[in-house]
């Protein structure tokens, strides 16, 4: 290897993963390495357009938090996550679709029953999501796990706030016997990503705007039924056709109903497929 040179270095590295045991590892490290080498090939890569790309990628790292999820948000406008999740979701027909999981989930949630306010003080209209959680067949899935988040009005999360000391607009509820769940919350409204980090300096130099539709979060869990990671998004938004991060899907998309008290309501049934079901 004392004579490399950019027409045989990339088949030198490639050798020197050779022995790699695990043969998944090994396809997908050589694979990553012929279609990096083509790419700085293809682009001709200078010393110093390199050495950006890698200042751009420790900022990215730096930027995340146990909050904050930067290189999740750069998949997301690369449009990466979403192409995994459909190569990895083809669900049958009549399923839920999934779609992005986002940067701003959290694990440690709090719960609450049925019906309660899962708003928990955020600013916004008050809205009542209500709906049941389905197997393929139509049978309803009792005790599911439901988490929920949302941005408030002023498009942010509870864990974009420094000072605010409690979760807000998030919450872990279980499905009845009958696979229903209820609670209250507030109407989802469009909102942009974070633009204070790398992710926004990408879209400001591409001319892309960060806006995302309005939507709700939801993680559907269930014994014997495949995790559902997937959003909820409001028909009519501006927005559902030039989403930041790729995630719209036609099913996806429902009515925030305005009532004759001036709150909102929103249905939408989760169709879950068994595990092992493609």
């Amino acid at each position: 290897m004392r004579n490399l040179n950019q027409h045989n270095i990339t088949e030198a590295v490639l050798a020197s993963f050779a022995n790699t045991p695990d043969p998944r590892l090994k396809e997908i490290i050589s694979s990553l390495i012929k279609h990096l080498h083509n790419f700085a090939r293809d682009v001709k890569l200078t010393e110093d357009e390199w050495f950006k790309g890698i200042q751009y990628l420790t900022a990215t790292g730096h930027k995340c938090t146990g909050t904050r999820q930067e290189f999740i948000l750069l998949s997301d406008v690369l449009g990466l996550s979403m192409l995994t999740i459909a190569m990895n979701q083809d669900k049958p027909a009549g399923c839920t679709e999934a779609t992005v999981f986002g940067p701003f989930f959290l694990e440690e949630a709090p719960k609450f029953e049925l019906g309660s306010d899962v708003s928990n003080g955020a600013k916004g209209a008050p809205c009542w999501v209500e709906g049941r959680i389905l197997g393929l067949d139509g049978e309803p899935i009792p005790n599911a796990t439901i988490n929920v988040w949302q941005a408030d009005d002023d498009g942010l999360y509870d864990v974009q706030y420094e000072d605010l000391g409690h979760s807000q607009a998030r919450g872990i509820l279980k499905s009845n016997s009958e696979g229903r769940y209820y609670f209250r919350t507030i109407v989802a409204e469009p909102y942009p990503i974070p633009t204070d980090g790398p992710v926004g300096v990408l879209l400001n130099a591409t001319k892309r705007h960060p806006w995302r539709p309005a939507h709700l979060h939801f993680m559907v869990e269930a014994p014997g039924y495949q995790r559902l990671i997937t959003h909820v998004f409001r028909d009519k938004d501006g927005y559902l056709d030039s989403d930041a991060v790729f995630g719209v899907r036609q099913s996806l998309i429902a009515d925030w109903v305005l009532q004759a008290d001036g709150t909102y309501r929103m249905d939408y049934d989760f169709i879950l497929p068994k595990i092992g079901v493609k």
